[in-house]
């Protein structure tokens, strides 16, 4: 079983970095990490396990793209299980693991996610439902009481998270993947430049098998939310929103309906 790790970077905290290049170098089905830097200049970092491929793109790719680098080794490697994931994250090399471990024993899953936690303990809601115009859009604008109970419902809030479960949408702050299912649905779109490309790659992923929400295994992110407080960062995700719902349909799309009300009746049992 070999697994490749790609974790794209712009201007990443050296002290972040050498922890996680520091547990992931511990997973003994480790075949390749690929950093992927988007900074202005060139990472010092005394890099000498021969297992660690540094990429310095030279200009900001974009995360989605910078990913694509590194899921083409992979597919051209043919390695199995291919590990998308950010450099602020807290985890243990046994959790990657056992993540790996039920995927090799469950073919039907594409792609799966461990419950992820604000540093503080509290849970962040990455697993959602494939979102109308409002919940990417009119939530960022919208006075937070009129939009409590709809926010609740695409971000699966009154769903317990103690249970594994079929999710449409997921995060790729932390995504396993299945390389033969990442080939087939056509990789990150490059369009995507920053935001949403996570959203669209695990919808076409859904479509191939299953995409998990994995909460046996819990990791902690720290989730800057750049967008909340950076205007540029702001443009580029309602620019990534605006593109994603031209590609899939605004308000008419037949995909997200069938595929929201499925997961409702599937997890009715699991309401809080």
């Amino acid at each position: 079983m070999k697994l490749n790790v790609s974790i794209v970077l712009y201007h990443a905290p050296v002290a972040e970095l050498n922890y996680v290049l520091s547990v992931l170098l511990q997973v003994k089905d480790l075949h390749r990490l690929y950093l992927i830097d988007n900074s202005e200049g060139p990472l010092q970092l005394p890099m000498t396990d021969e297992r660690v491929r540094y990429i310095f793109s030279g200009t900001n790719l974009g995360f989605g793209t910078g990913h694509n680098v590194a899921i083409r080794e992979s597919i051209r490697e043919n390695v199995p299980f291919h590990l998308v994931m950010n450099s602020d994250i807290t985890f243990t090399a046994a959790n990657v693991t056992e993540m790996l471990d039920y995927m090799e024993s469950h073919e039907d899953v594409a792609c799966m996610m461990p419950k992820v936690q604000f540093p503080t303990g509290k849970p962040q809601r990455l697993c959602k439902l494939l979102p109308t115009p409002m919940d990417l859009i009119g939530r960022r604008f919208l006075p937070e009481q009129l939009i409590r109970k709809r926010n609740a419902r695409y971000e699966l809030a009154d769903i317990s998270d103690n249970h594994i479960m079929n999710v449409p949408a997921l995060s790729g702050c932390f995504l396993l993947c299945r390389t033969a299912a990442l080939d087939e649905a056509g990789l990150f779109d490059e369009r995507f430049f920053l935001y949403c490309e996570d959203l669209d790659l695990t919808r076409r992923m859904h479509r191939l098998g299953k995409t998990l929400f994995y909460p046996n295994v819990t990791i902690r992110h720290d989730f800057r939310r750049g967008s909340y407080t950076n205007p540029h960062l702001m443009w580029t995700h309602m620019r990534s929103a605006c593109l994603y719902f031209n590609k899939y349909g605004w308000f008419h799309d037949n995909e997200r309906e069938q595929v929201n009300e499925e997961f409702r009746v599937e997890n009715l049992k699991f309401r809080v």
